[in-house]
């Protein structure tokens, strides 16, 4: 009776240990690692620098206020002066990072002599189609398409106001194929609305230089301009401080945010900003989806378009001076963009030609 007992105990302790319910961990997919490098503006730059760092961000679930994994999975380098670039991609790619990001054109020369020396190594340049190197992916965007949308806004914002014979302005940084697609689409989507504006612009020939468009701005607003667009870096941001201190003390001017909306830096008092709309060029969509497709498998060296199509260029509506009516007019000129009924030029050359923009500008089609 006993060993029977002991029996039935003993196979009831084995169903006991066989039905217990298993502990399965799930091992989440290892995140890859990256590395962004910057020219001399760094991540601070409010504009271009900063979508790209915004969509490391959002990949690794970070934000702007609270980088945790910073450091361990992501981080940032600036190099000073440009020859620092090969010595800082050589250092990355040698730290074997899993993807290396580089924001803008004046990494083109560096990344093409170090890109076949990694051959393994995966890279992603923004503004640049010309690399040409299978373990490069590069990112471009149609910023003619967005400029041409704060052109019109900017022109509409100008007749509303009854501004009579409006000049409007911009602000270039270094000159080349990119600044100018942002020249040529302001131009357009102005001339678009006003065909008689008159039309100045400046190269500051620096990134970093806010000290400059300030200088200009503030001459340009005391000689009558009503707005100025500046596509170049964080010497924009010189544009932004004059139009607030003039709008701070009751002049009608305006400044054009780009890359970021920059509607925020734009504030002078409460629910007040000189920043009447931002041209928005959404770079944190390629760092972004460099990252995504690093991680599913699916990067390789090619050239991928960001345009209205798909959203990788707009603009801001959030300055509620703008008004309403004028962001629906922008929205529809933009479905025209989208399905084609208006042609923008790119290249200075080209606008020229088709007598859609002054002959007089300093845009370069040159690299």
């Amino acid at each position: 009776m006993k060993r029977a007992l002991i029996v039935v105990l003993a196979i009831l302790a084995i169903l006991a240990v066989s039905c217990e319910k298993k502990e399965v961990k799930v091992v989440a997919p290892a995140l890859p690692t990256s590395r962004l490098l910057t020219d001399a503006t760094g991540i601070d730059d409010k504009s271009f620098n900063a979508a790209g760092w915004r969509g490391i961000l959002a990949f690794y679930g970070d934000t702007w206020e609270n980088q945790t994994q910073k450091g361990k999975l992501y981080d940032w380098v600036t190099a000073q002066t440009q020859d620092m670039y090969v010595p800082n991609l050589k250092q990355a790619s040698d730290e074997k990072y899993d993807l290396i990001i580089v924001t803008g054109f004046t990494w083109a020369d560096a990344i093409r002599e170090v890109a076949p020396q990694y051959p393994n190594q995966k890279y992603l340049i923004v503004d640049v189609d010309w690399v040409g190197k299978p373990n490069v992916m590069e990112a471009t965007f149609s910023e003619h398409e967005g400029s041409y949308l704060v052109g019109v806004a900017a022109a509409l914002k100008a007749q509303a106001d009854g501004i009579a014979k409006p000049k409007f302005g911009f602000i270039g940084g270094i000159p080349g194929p990119v600044i100018t697609k942002f020249e040529m689409g302001w131009v357009q989507g102005i001339k678009s609305v006003l065909a008689d504006a008159e039309i100045v612009d400046y190269y500051a020939n620096d990134w970093g230089k806010p000290e400059l468009a300030k200088a200009q701005a503030k001459n340009w607003f005391d000689s009558g301009v009503y707005a100025i667009f500046s596509a170049a870096g964080g010497t924009g941001n010189g544009t932004i401080a004059q139009a607030k201190e003039y709008r701070a003390q009751g002049k009608n001017v305006w400044a054009i945010g780009v890359d970021s909306d920059q509607y925020e830096d734009g504030i002078y008092a409460e629910g007040k900003s000189a920043v009447l709309t931002s041209m928005l060029k959404r770079v944190e969509s390629a760092t972004k989806g460099a990252l995504d497709r690093t991680k599913d498998g699916s990067f390789k060296g090619e050239v991928v378009v960001f345009d209205t199509k798909v959203e990788g260029v707009g603009f801001s509506d959030k300055n509620p001076e703008l008004g309403s009516e004028i962001v629906q007019k922008v929205n529809e000129v933009k479905d025209k963009i989208v399905k084609g009924e208006i042609k923008i030029h790119a290249t200075y050359a080209a606008a020229k030609e088709a007598g859609v923009v002054p002959g007089n500008l300093q845009a370069s089609d040159k690299q």
